[in-house]
């Protein structure tokens, strides 16, 4: 059931949020990636997401909320926070810091830490979604761990049909990328993981540069860290500048034009990184349903939104 330009009508919603409320997993589109929703109160719930995704129960789940009224409800967060979550949100940046005094989120979605991760998305499915449902919403990428992120309901079906209570199907994510972290635990703000909200937009609404985690520091302390992360069965080989034989290429920007015989999928023709970030995720997934075993990436600048991508990339071919 569908209302207005083919987005879930407002029944689809309260029964999902009903199904949210006993305990059950929703599927559902951000701006992001499609998430895998559950309630974040509750352990049991949360513990329905570890087991349909088979994620380590060492990395903790990002808490979506509605406003910044209960993010403030659930976690402690700094002036320095308050003025990012002002600029940015509803939008892709997750502001990890210590839990509050009144934090409703479960430990189990902390995977036991003293902080919490939140943030309130940019999709009116994910906050009509949240506001019914009345709590905070856990929601890792609505995929099997590991696998590449999924960015239409048919990408999340392809991974977990038959694991997930309901799909809302809000049609393609615009960003295709997740969101950027940042922590205020200690100091701070520290650069966790790359994302959709690029770190100079963010510096400049900070008038300081992000910092990077301690070398060497230990631990899982926000999603996205593990080295192997947005896996596809295909090896990759990145930073490639010409096709080899045998092998099938992610394209940015043309490189490989003209290769005739070999599978080539362009992130950006126009070498335009916003359109390769939206579709990083089909692309490597389509790699993958076309058999492809050999994947050559083409170089990718580093700058804004480009950082994130690269991110992804190295995850993604970090050894299985």
């Amino acid at each position: 059931m569908t209302g207005p330009c083919g987005a879930p009508a407002p029944a689809e919603i309260a029964r999902a949020a009903e199904i949210l409320r006993a305990s059950g997993l929703v599927a559902f589109p951000t701006e992001t990636v499609y998430g895998l929703g559950a309630d974040a109160t509750s352990a049991r719930a949360v513990a329905k997401i570890y087991a349909a995704k088979g994620r380590p129960a060492f990395n903790p789940l990002i808490a979506h909320v509605a406003d910044l009224s209960a993010a403030r409800r659930e976690a402690e967060l700094p002036p320095a926070a308050l003025r990012l979550a002002d600029a940015f949100w509803p939008g892709p940046l997750t502001l990890v810091a210590p839990a509050a005094r009144s934090c409703s989120i479960c430990e189990l979605a902390r995977a036991g830490l003293a902080s919490v991760a939140v943030r309130v998305p940019a999709h009116p499915v994910a906050l009509a979604l949240i506001r019914a449902a009345g709590r905070p919403l856990a929601a890792p990428s609505a995929n099997v761990s590991g696998h590449v992120s999924p960015t239409t309901a048919a990408h999340v079906a392809a991974d977990l049909d038959g694991k997930v209570d309901l799909i809302l199907d809000g049609g393609r994510c615009p960003a295709g990328l997740e969101s950027t972290i940042l922590s205020f635990v200690g100091e701070g703000p520290v650069l966790l993981r790359p994302g959709a909200v690029p770190r100079e937009a963010l510096e400049a609404a900070l008038g300081a540069p992000l910092t990077e985690p301690p070398e060497g520091a230990k631990g899982v302390i926000a999603p996205g860290m593990t080295a192997s992360h947005y896996a596809p069965r295909a090896r990759l080989r990145l930073d490639a500048t010409a096709l080899e034989n045998g092998e099938a290429g992610l394209d940015f920007g043309g490189r490989f034009r003209g290769k005739s015989g070999a599978l080539v999928l362009d992130l950006s023709p126009s070498g335009d990184p916003i359109e390769a970030a939206a579709n990083l995720f089909s692309h490597l997934r389509e790699l993958d349903a076309q058999g492809a075993g050999r994947v050559a990436v083409a170089p990718i600048p580093a700058q804004g939104l480009g950082e994130a991508i690269n991110d992804r990339l190295r995850r993604a071919s970090a050894p299985k």
